[in-house]
């Protein structure tokens, strides 16, 4: 990088109010709603946020405006978004993939606002433009949010999301020509798209909502359905859910071989029943595993075999071998049993490609059909490993590796011989010599040994004044795993400190680690985040001065629930697209899945009183919060933006020192997928110059 970092000044940290303005903030609709739960009355003065009236969108203009009048006095706001810039714009492209008569990819730029997918032909190497998402809106926030192939590779659907909504459209195609060679299906929602042969695909969705509570109105009855091309969407044939068997999420493919559909039915984000059918035999679907006590999925099949991955007996994961004849558990055998380590297995070459996380860093080894150890698989150092998966014929596979100080890298790896060479190399301004990417083991509050990375630039003195992120999720069984970030690698060129605790909640250590942190065992997770700052601040990395809290949805919550238990713990506070309201979290879009987390409301008045007592919006009181910037989004239909709307107001309203609180609302933009370039650029600038700024830094040097 050839740009001068921010450092900071010598002398004594200068406080918020040196040079803040008046905080004059907008005043949103108050009113006496109240409810009752168990017999215990809750306010929820705020309820009108939940609604988009009139009020509520002339309140978040004026939050909009008054968010980006605050944010415009930092004087190096926009050094950090050239920054930021700069190292950003860098070619980035994907791992290929064969589909027909051609090899396809995905590249971006740099600073293009959405990645192009590209195709080359096998034959005459012709390499042209195959769909160019950057067309699909004037700027660039219509994403292409997946893109499938019938066997052939002679025709293709892909689905678009606009403004990051979860509601999609799927597109159907001739590959060759890239002509739309039927309607455009529309009200898609958690769907894939899965072709049978080349008359049709089956897709997944829900009723649509009715009229303005799109980002509101509950999604509780998925429905796999067949469409037929060169029929109306309104014919297509319902195969899976709705009435008759109602389930909340439904995924549905064909396997390879084109001989079995699968479906599984879930009513929550953790355990679901597994059914195949038979297509060539016909017949109606065999239930595989009844119930929603464990996780199954299926890995592969081979003639009348079936391989799952699960975690039925086996906390870590296994892989166990079935036959269509007889596929309830009972039958199940082992073909790679649970180890200490937690697995995920991928299939591609007629293998089996094992990884296991160990303290959250990868290991992968590969083994044939009958669970034969092959080869453990050399990886470039201790990281983050993706791939390994593809067509039973393709012996030329690959696999990405990165880490937080190792942009990610595309590997190509023979199966046969077990040799791997770089594919794709990234030209980024950023060395990773000179950083430090360490792992450390902390103690929580009830004793439990925790895992933390912490990166950070060589020579950094552990003097406690080192601004410094502190960033987890903690929850639905998601591992965070060391991935590099260009927001990171700015932050630390410029003498931060990014750290990442595993906590409990995530799938770091299997289903035990996830249960930890779920229902009433929940606090676990805050007390594992709170753990990680004091650890930091007593090791000399930071101080509360320049220690900021960071998270996204679940970890938004996670950063809300800290910041309102310990506010004197960091100097800024990021909830981000966060579940904020947890009495009522449940009754929007696709909340009630959460419960197998969360617990409800509803459940008995112990659950109740438990999230009452943690849940952000219920818990502000009149004290001293630290800088907050509350993020969302006017199109996140997943964690509707009234719970940020909600937090934000009460935060704002009993907020008793002169530290800001502000919420960033992001225009025309969902929950966080398919957001363009200019967009997450925007949001990182916005986020890393408040940081350093409340945490007194005037000047760059």
């Amino acid at each position: 990088m050839n740009f001068k970092p921010i450092l900071l000044t010598a002398g004594v940290l200068f406080s918020a109010t040196f040079y803040s303005q008046k905080m004059n903030y907008p005043k949103a609709l108050k009113g006496n709603q109240t409810d009752t739960y168990f017999g215990t009355a809750v306010a929820d003065p705020f309820r009108d946020l939940e609604n988009d009236s009139e009020a509520t969108k002339k309140w978040v203009d004026e939050e909009v405006n008054f968010t980006q009048s605050y944010l415009s006095k930092i004087p190096f706001r926009d050094q950090i978004k050239n920054q930021l810039k700069e190292v950003w714009n860098y070619e980035k492209i994907s791992a290929p993939f064969k589909e027909g008569d051609y090899t396809y990819y995905s590249k971006n730029d740099g600073l293009q606002a959405q990645s192009v997918f590209y195709r080359t032909n096998n034959k005459t190497k012709a390499t042209e433009v195959f769909l160019d998402p950057n067309k699909f809106s004037e700027k660039g926030t219509t994403s292409l949010a997946q893109l499938s192939f019938n066997k052939k590779g002679t025709l293709a659907g892909y689905s678009i999301s606009e403004g990051g909504s979860d509601w999609n459209k799927i597109i159907i195609i001739d590959a060759i020509t890239k002509k739309q060679i039927d309607e455009t299906l529309v009200d898609v929602k958690f769907s894939g798209i899965s072709w049978l042969g080349d008359e049709g695909f089956y897709y997944s969705s829900y009723d649509k909502p009715k009229e303005g509570t799109v980002l509101s109105g509950m999604t509780d009855k998925h429905k796999v359905f067949y469409h037929k091309l060169g029929t109306k969407q309104s014919e297509d044939q319902l195969i899976f859910g709705g009435e008759k068997t109602p389930r909340r999420y439904l995924g549905a493919y064909v396997t390879e071989d084109q001989r079995y559909l699968v479906i599984s039915a879930a009513n929550a984000t953790n355990g679901n029943e597994l059914y195949i059918k038979d297509l060539k035999k016909g017949g109606d679907f065999i239930q595989i595993n009844k119930g929603f006590d464990i996780n199954a999925n299926i890995v592969d099949t081979d003639g009348d075999d079936i391989f799952i991955s699960t975690d039925k007996d086996a906390p870590n994961m296994r892989l166990v071998k079935t036959t269509i004849k007889n596929p309830s558990p009972e039958t199940w055998k082992n073909v790679i049993p649970e180890t200490e380590n937690v697995l995920g297995v991928n299939s591609a070459g007629g293998y089996f490609f094992a990884t296991y996380m160990i303290d959250a860093i990868d290991q992968v080894k590969q083994y044939d059909k009958t669970g034969k150890l092959i080869r453990e698989i050399a990886l470039p150092g201790k990281g983050t490993v993706g791939g390994f998966g593809g067509k039973k014929t393709e012996k030329e596979l690959y696999f990405s590796f990165g880490n937080y100080i190792t942009p990610g890298t595309i590997y190509k790896f023979n199966a046969d011989s077990g040799k791997s060479e770089v594919y794709q190399k990234p030209k980024v301004k950023f060395n990773p010599e000179d950083y430090v990417s360490e792992q450390v083991f902390y103690t929580s509050k009830d004793g439990t040994k925790v895992p933390m990375m912490i990166n950070y630039k060589k020579g950094t003195k552990l003097n406690g004044k080192n601004p410094t992120i502190l960033y987890a999720y903690g929850g639905f069984n998601v591992s965070l795993q060391p991935g590099f970030s260009v927001s990171n690698a700015i932050w630390m060129e410029n003498g931060g400190v990014y750290a990442v605790p595993n906590i409990r909640g995530g799938g770091e250590y299997g289903k035990k680690w996830h249960d930890a942190g779920t229902k009433l065992q929940k606090k676990n997770v805050f007390d594992d985040f709170i753990a990680a700052g004091e650890y930091l601040q007593s090791k000399g990395y930071t101080s509360k001065e320049y220690m900021a809290i960071s998270g996204g949805s679940n970890g938004g919550l996670l950063v809300g629930a800290t910041m309102t238990i310990r506010p004197d713990l960091a100097r800024v506070a990021f909830p981000a697209v966060g579940v904020l309201d947890m009495l009522r979290y449940n009754k929007f879009t696709a909340g009630a899945g959460w419960s197998y987390d969360y617990g409800t409301a509803e459940d008995s008045k112990e659950m109740f009183e438990y999230l009452k007592s943690y849940s952000p919006l219920h818990n502000v009181k009149k004290v001293c919060y630290p800088s907050t910037m509350v993020t969302t989004s006017d199109h996140d239909d997943r964690v509707v933006p009234a719970h940020s709307f909600k937090f934000g107001a009460e935060l704002q309203e009993k907020q008793s020192c002169d530290n800001p609180v502000l919420l960033r609302i992001e225009k025309n933009a969902g929950h966080g997928a398919g957001r363009s370039t200019e967009q997450i650029i925007g949001e990182s600038a916005d986020k890393l110059s408040f940081a350093l700024y409340e945490m007194g830094i005037k000047t760059l040097k």
